[in-house]
């Protein structure tokens, strides 16, 4: 039997009859968790006016609260909404894409630093920038951010992975050490910029470093889900690889993938995903590794679905993060970081322990 053969009934075993269902079921969960966030808020809108609310009534059954459901629903909370969920689908998915990558389960863009080193950038640019702009031109400063952040999540990226690995073999120890020593060198970069930073700056920097959803609006949704359109585009084309690279580098190139085209397409766009949620909402860990893993148990490791799913899942988490943030301590807002650490931690750890366990210790 040839090595081709084995990846390809190894690929089939990972595909389960089941998965199919469970991605229809996420949808519809998305759907609904979608729907249920419209209406809750400060100004709530309850279901029986969300109809009123979205126009797809007549104006005269809209009813007299039609106008102020519609400017609250379609100037502050929709975009926001959808801004989640893509953001969501982007963090999922970039962890998702990961793992595979680098065929190590406990891969994520903030875990490991390539979300920090965006946050860096990010806020180089909010303090550098500002005074290189000046009041004329800075609002070029919004055009430049998810740029910058691109750049630093691409650098991170690259750094680590030249780190790790060595002989086509990534070291577990040297990928979570190296992207510990990354983030800490990118957040002491940013206390140096905290401390050069003004009022104004100091107040965007930390939005960066908490995760936010506050600044949602329809320019933001528009851009990053033209990334998120790229990505789904960019999944049907490495999936496949993917599952062949599990067996190993030399065994994936002997099955016909180009392994290192495809390193290089994944880390560009696992950086360019992750950048861009950066430079949206700022730093919010942990989705890229909870989603990824609880989809492993549903539906198998076979990226042909793994990938959309954690997109989809990812969407739906973070929509419900950002709904109990806003509304937890209404009517101030609760940065959405604080609810992916609290959860995603302790997931953490149990990830850890079950790697001590099939290791032998």
């Amino acid at each position: 039997m040839t090595v081709m053969e084995i990846g390809r009934r190894r690929v089939a075993r990972s595909f389960r009859p089941r998965s199919g269902v469970t991605l229809a079921v996420l949808l519809v969960l998305l759907l609904i968790c979608l729907a249920l966030a419209l209406t809750v808020g400060a100004a709530g809108i309850p279901l029986s006016r969300l109809p009123a609310a979205l126009g797809l009534l007549p104006a005269a059954d809209a009813g007299p609260m039609a106008a102020r459901d519609q400017m609250v629903l379609w100037s502050i909370r929709l975009p926001r909404i959808l801004t989640a969920a893509i953001v969501g689908s982007l963090l999922a998915a970039s962890g998702a894409l990961m793992q595979g990558l680098f065929r190590n389960p406990l891969a994520d863009p903030a875990l490991v630093g390539v979300s920090s080193g965006g946050a860096f950038a990010a806020a180089s640019s909010i303090v550098l920038l500002d005074h290189a702009l000046g009041d004329n031109l800075r609002f070029l400063q919004d055009h430049l951010l998810p740029v910058a952040a691109f750049a630093g999540s691409l650098v991170t990226t690259i750094a680590l992975y030249r780190i790790a690995s060595r002989a086509g073999r990534t070291s577990i120890a040297l990928f979570l050490l190296a992207g510990l020593a990354i983030a800490a060198i990118a957040n002491a970069g940013i206390g140096v910029l905290v401390y050069l930073a003004d009022d104004r700056q100091l107040r965007d920097i930390t939005f960066w470093m908490m995760g936010s959803l506050s600044g949602a609006n329809w320019a933001k949704a528009s851009s990053t889900a033209l990334v998120l359109l790229i990505a789904l585009a960019v999944f049907v084309k490495v999936a496949r690889h993917l599952d062949l690279l599990v067996l190993g580098e030399s065994e994936a190139f002997h099955t016909g993938v180009d392994v290192e085209r495809l390193k290089r397409l994944s880390i560009v766009l696992v950086s360019l995903m992750t950048g861009v949620a950066v430079s949206v909402c700022g730093v919010i860990g942990f989705v890229g590794i909870v989603v990824p893993h609880l989809l492993r148990l549903l539906i198998g490791p076979s990226h042909r679905l793994l990938l959309p799913a954690s997109a989809c899942l990812g969407a739906v988490m973070l929509v419900a993060a950002d709904t109990v943030a806003r509304t937890i301590v209404a009517p101030a807002e609760m940065p959405i970081g604080i609810l992916t650490a609290a959860i995603g931690a302790p997931f953490f750890l149990v990830i850890l322990l079950r790697q001590r366990k099939l290791v032998g210790l």
